[in-house]
């Protein structure tokens, strides 16, 4: 199979790739350029394509003979919200340009778009979300997604394209440095006091998050990837699976996965930002995902699971 990875040398594009290649797969990453660290040594087994995402001649060169497209290049939540044009370019003018890319290689072509707890919002949003709760998102990168999932459905309906949407919860622990995430600190409070840092946490330590670990999201992409296509019916959009966990129980289980590998931490010290806490304050803290685990997306074990597999896979 030829897969399509927009934003693809990013971290959830990699860790894709690797399962992707691994089993046989012709991999293409489509992104604007290379991490400073490179690839992982994927560079030898992948197509590279470097370029912006609105460009459809080179996504139409990109996506020939593509069976599938994951489509994960996007601005964050807090980059989004600064500047509105930009993310409108980026998150529907691009998306847009992958979706007819896609359209224009058949309708059954696949395309796997990763979505966002940030859709959901309002003072009326009950504390943990269903398929049906409605999203009023209160950040323009919530907005862009929302959009991105109707734009997505219609399509599939019409039978232009075979589209599958995974509304992801914030996903732990990203290696790497702190990026405009508005939720980057929910991985950063591990990751930095794991590594010696210090860690300036922006929300309130008894703030409840709906997170999930890298490896099940990976896997669940995949699955959701290769469920047939009847499983999404009139509704495209599944829930990843989720675990709702407060700041402070992450603090502490942080602590005690430390204290199992004899590793001491660094500091965390409290810089609250009401910008950060507004955004991540209006999203729900939990999502039913009874419909992507009958699909075969897997849920993390336990917070101190997630936190055992970045230490097994990233701490020296």
């Amino acid at each position: 199979m030829k897969t399509v990875i927009t934003g693809g040398c990013g971290f959830l594009g990699r860790l894709l790739a690797a399962r992707l290649v691994a089993r046989g797969d012709n991999v293409t990453l489509f992104d604007l350029g290379l991490p400073p660290g490179g690839l992982g040594g994927l560079e030898a087994d992948v197509n590279i394509v470097l370029g912006d995402i609105t460009d459809p001649k080179l996504l139409s060169a990109s996506l020939q003979g593509a069976d599938a497209v994951v489509h994960l290049a996007s601005m964050v939540s807090a980059g989004a919200e600064a500047d509105f044009d930009a993310a409108m370019r980026v998150n529907i003018d691009g998306g847009r340009a992958v979706l007819e890319a896609a359209r224009a290689e058949g309708p059954a072509t696949k395309v796997l778009f990763t979505s966002s707890l940030a859709i959901f919002g309002s003072a009326a949003m009950p504390a943990s979300v269903d398929m049906m709760t409605r999203p009023v998102p209160q950040n323009t990168y919530g907005m862009t997604k929302a959009v991105m999932e109707l734009i997505i459905n219609d399509m599939s309906r019409k039978g232009l394209i075979d589209g599958r949407i995974a509304r992801l919860p914030t996903i732990i622990v990203r290696p790497g440095k702190p990026n405009a995430a508005a939720s980057s600190f929910a991985s950063g409070v591990i990751r930095e006091p794991l590594a010696g840092d210090v860690c300036r946490l922006p929300v309130p330590r008894d703030m409840a998050l709906m997170v999930g670990g890298y490896r099940a999201c990976a896997d669940g992409l995949i699955a959701l990837l290769d469920a047939p296509r009847d499983s999404f019916v009139d509704d495209r959009t599944v829930n990843l699976p989720n675990l709702t966990v407060t700041v402070a129980e992450m603090i502490d289980a942080t602590k005690r996965v430390a204290a199992r590998h004899n590793i001491t931490l660094g500091a965390i010290t409290d810089v609250p930002d009401a910008g950060v806490q507004a955004i991540v304050g209006s999203w729900p803290t939990g999502m039913d995902a009874t419909r992507a685990e009958a699909i075969g997306c897997p849920r993390s074990a336990s917070l101190e699971a997630v936190i055992e597999e970045f230490i097994a896979d990233y701490v020296p």
